[in-house]
């Protein structure tokens, strides 16, 4: 049995609230959680009680951290729950935020699919760095073939990207990087090749 010996409120607005015990230890409660469960100086909380608490407070903890997290960017479930988990919170508190923002129509992974391809085309990436944005973000490869049937052509945009690490006359080496940049980039090798000529540029040997 423990007794609540004070309630610290947050130093500021989305931070916990301090819940002091009569043995000397605290926990840091979600504010809405304290006041769901009536907690006051004085209240006496038994196991049963104080795991009902932690529990509510591990869920409430993981949804609050999960619209934190989408306000600031469009993720995918995938990615949205390894998030929460490496932030810390408990794997099935991750998991059900995720399904919570789901059932709420929050969280849709084809148009994150598309945010990411969009990001990626204003960049300046080939088709083969977006599809790396895409696999490092989690997308299911059901929402792959439509998002990137979305990128514009961009053989301009390389061929100017070329044309400007290039320059005048260029040599061996600089050729070299520029290619390689622009195959980091994530352009093929046959785009590349194909640029280069309609810039009137060799090849490297």
């Amino acid at each position: 049995m423990k007794t609540i010996q004070a309630l610290i409120p947050p130093k500021r607005p989305g931070s916990r609230l301090t819940v002091c015990f009569s043995d000397g230890t605290s926990c840091k409660l979600v504010p809405a959680v304290a006041e769901d469960c009536g907690l006051y100086p004085g209240k006496e909380l038994d196991e049963a009680a104080l795991a009902a608490l932690r529990s509510a407070n591990g869920a409430a903890s993981a949804k609050q951290r999960a619209l934190r997290i989408i306000s600031a960017a469009g993720v995918t479930e995938g990615d949205l729950k390894e998030r929460l988990i490496r932030k810390g919170e408990a794997p099935e508190d991750a998991g059900a935020a995720v399904a919570w923002l789901s059932e709420l129509k929050l969280l849709d992974d084809a148009e994150t699919a598309r945010q990411i391809v969009a990001r990626g085309v204003s960049r300046g990436y080939g088709a083969l760095r977006i599809q790396q944005m895409l696999y490092e973000k989690r997308v299911p490869r059901k929402y792959w073939e439509q998002a990137l049937s979305e990128i514009p052509d961009q053989s301009e945009v390389l061929q100017d990207f070329l044309a400007a690490r290039l320059g005048e006359d260029p040599d061996e080496k600089q050729r070299k990087r520029a290619i390689d940049a622009a195959l980091r980039r994530g352009f093929s090798w046959s785009e590349v090749r194909t640029a280069l000529r309609r810039i009137g540029s060799d090849e490297p040997e």
